[in-house]
């Protein structure tokens, strides 16, 4: 589910070689509010606003002075079927470009159920299957300086499940930004079924407000190099434009 994001910007570029242009329909509130101290935000309203809601971005980043950028459309799907459950869903559509050019175009779909919210897993245009196990129940509201594990992810290579080709782990946290704004973020593992994952570990964060609108983003990428017999350890930063 979360970690397709990432994951999708890495295979774009091959790494061998998320606001300004953000809209959800919410709104920021009023003058008043900034003198307040918020120490509460709403996790689960901000979730459905990631992931479930309609809304674009771009990302952007400068990886060895090239200029690099995901441009991210999510689409509401309604109701569907996901692993004989009848659930909701919501077609994530990236395209990555490099230098202006398009160099990879995804499409994934994620499964969920509202009331309470509960991720199922997801299916992308290039086969994968994924099923999600939630692991903690996705709290209402949580306080500046709360994380908590959120999802254990199975990723098959396609809906018969029979290769299986990851296992992630996602946890999410929440950090002051301001006095009524805070950074939700979730973290994603690397790929426990492999000794080597090229892929890395991605962090999401979304700047929300008291009412869970999602103001501003960024992403962070670190992904193992491999220079002879050194290995190191490559960031990648991506911010909302």
């Amino acid at each position: 589910m979360m970690k397709k994001l990432g994951l999708y910007v890495i295979v774009g570029l091959s790494l061998s070689a998320c606001a300004g242009g953000m809209t959800n329909g919410t709104s920021v509130g009023n003058a008043n509010q900034y003198n307040k101290v918020v120490t509460q935000f709403p996790i689960e309203a901000a979730m459905l606003n990631i992931y479930a809601k309609e809304r674009s971005q771009k990302l952007v980043a400068v990886i060895d002075n090239r200029n690099v950028s995901a441009e991210i459309k999510v689409t509401p799907k309604g109701n569907m079927v996901f692993n004989n459950k009848q659930v909701q869903g919501a077609e994530v559509n990236t395209i990555t470009k490099l230098d202006n050019q398009v160099i990879d175009q995804s499409v994934s779909i994620n499964y969920f159920t509202p009331e309470p919210l509960v991720f199922h897993g997801f299916t992308d245009s290039s086969g994968e299957y994924s099923l999600a196990t939630q692991t903690t129940t996705i709290p209402k509201m949580a306080k500046v300086g709360d994380s908590s594990s959120l999802i254990t992810e199975t990723v098959y290579s396609d809906s018969s499940k029979r290769k299986k080709i990851g296992v992630y782990s996602q946890v999410w946290s929440l950090t002051r930004d301001s006095n009524n704004t805070a950074w939700f973020c979730i973290n994603s593992s690397e790929n426990t079924l492999l000794d080597f994952d090229s892929e890395g570990t991605t962090e999401e964060c979304y700047k929300i407000n008291a009412k869970g609108d999602i103001l501003d983003s960024k992403l962070t990428i670190k992904a193992p190099t491999n220079n002879g017999a050194d290995m190191g350890t490559e960031t990648i930063k991506f911010t909302s434009r």
